[in-house]
């Protein structure tokens, strides 16, 4: 555990905020309407509203993902599957997440992201990413290194994830309480932001 450095603030209104300053530049239309997808996907999975990220706007009909961690890949292949993903995500309460930092970049064929993710986790659920915890009861904002690359169809709905996660880079922060985003006020936060481009 890392509770004696500096804790990071998790701030859920970054969310968007690198797609939009792709958005400030990019002429093209078929990257803006790639970057205007990921945007608006990035808040609804902050939400905790993931099947508007599964509906025939956003996504293929049979998305797969793959999440690698090290030596070990999770492979949701298909609607069901990369529902279960987000559904368990969600119900658990791990879908409160930022970066830190991030750099995007996107071309016809989709975009790649890297960034430092800040991710809210309950201290009861931290044995899901192999980490004891000094406090059960407590919540930890836990960090690394994540890269992103993400393969859109023609017209521009997503395809899948490929994510690619340095373990090697985490650290972990026991929350003051008065750190702590809730699900619940996450989505409160988000929802203006998603009604201003019509989500």
């Amino acid at each position: 555990m890392s509770e004696t450095l500096t804790t990071p603030k998790l701030d859920v209104r970054v969310v968007p905020r690198e797609a939009e300053r792709l958005l400030s530049r990019l002429t093209d239309e078929r990257q803006r309407a790639i970057v205007a997808n990921f945007r608006e996907h990035a808040m609804l999975e902050v939400s905790g509203r993931w099947p508007e990220i599964l509906s025939p706007k956003l996504t293929v009909a049979h998305p797969v993902y793959r999440i690698s961690e090290g030596t070990e890949t999770a492979v949701y292949d298909g609607y069901d599957a990369v529902a279960g993903f987000y559904r368990t995500l969600t119900e658990n309460g791990m879908n409160v997440f930022s970066p830190l930092t991030e750099k995007m970049a996107v071309s016809d064929w989709g975009l790649a992201a890297e960034s430092v993710l800040g991710q809210i986790v309950p201290g009861k659920l931290m044995h899901v990413f192999g980490e004891t915890p000094g406090n059960t009861d407590a919540y930890y904002l836990m960090t690394h290194r994540v890269a992103n690359v993400w393969p859109y169809d023609e017209n521009a709905k997503l395809i899948g994830e490929n994510v690619y996660v340095d373990r090697a880079s985490r650290q972990i922060y026991e929350l003051d309480p008065a750190d702590i985003v809730t699900p619940e006020q996450a989505r409160e936060i988000l929802a203006p932001m998603l009604a201003a481009i019509g989500a």
